[in-house]
């Protein structure tokens, strides 16, 4: 997506900044092991700033440089390295030091059980999320009390987003907490993740005081 964007902004220049086809490829490598920890909406605000200031393409180093100057002062991590820090610390948050707040309310909003005990594959995505929509508070500077709102796993689900909606409805709860209960939904039919969560939301219909059922689907 970098080279790709990279080549139609600066057109010859960008090819003249390489001899060849295999240049290329470990240039592109280089940058991808570079920028790893790094979200796509932090990359496309870097790309949009090289567009308006730079007239040639930047070398990785510039590249991170304008990276980490959009996050301004406020000194927020990539997005891995924040997801590590909170895997580390998920056993006792609230007696870790840590290098940003943003991380301890990401990890928070993903869950300090989930951090620890499933695998990177299944949870880092959502504390991408979380991460994500907690950086754009800081930088905004707003409050950091609130909840992150819950994303969806597929977020082109449009069924299942249609049925959480007309749930809520039909058993008078508000949306955001009818999203958090049917979250179980978003995972594998018959999957102990999907049990767990399920587990998770009656609990959670316990301590509210619901007097409802959980519905088993939705198709």
């Amino acid at each position: 997506m970098i080279f790709a964007r990279f080549m139609a902004i600066y057109g010859h220049k960008f090819k003249s900044c390489f001899e060849s086809e295999n240049e290329i490829r470990l240039a592109k490598r280089e940058w991808a092991l570079s920028l790893s920890g790094y979200s796509e909406a932090e990359l496309v605000a870097a790309i949009n700033r090289c567009k308006e200031t730079l007239a040639w393409m930047p070398t990785v180093s510039e590249f991170i440089a304008i990276l980490n100057d959009l996050n301004g002062d406020y000194g927020l991590p990539a997005v891995r390295t924040a997801y590590i820090e909170a895997c580390m610390n998920a056993d006792k948050p609230s007696a870790h030091h840590w290098s940003h707040r943003a991380i301890y309310h990401a990890g928070r909003a993903t869950g300090w059980f989930r951090l620890r005990s499933e695998e990177e594959r299944q949870v880092l995505p959502d504390f991408r999320y979380n991460y994500e929509v907690i950086c754009r508070r800081v930088r905004a500077g707003e409050e950091l009390d609130e909840p992150v709102p819950v994303a969806l796993e597929n977020k082109s689900d449009d069924t299942l987003a249609a049925f959480i909606r007309q749930w809520s409805e039909s058993q008078s709860v508000d949306e955001v907490t009818a999203t958090k209960l049917l979250y179980f939904m978003t995972k594998p039919k018959g999957s102990r993740t999907r049990a767990k969560f399920k587990a998770l939301a009656q609990k959670q219909l316990l301590e509210l005081k619901l007097p409802i059922s959980l519905p088993d689907d939705y198709q």
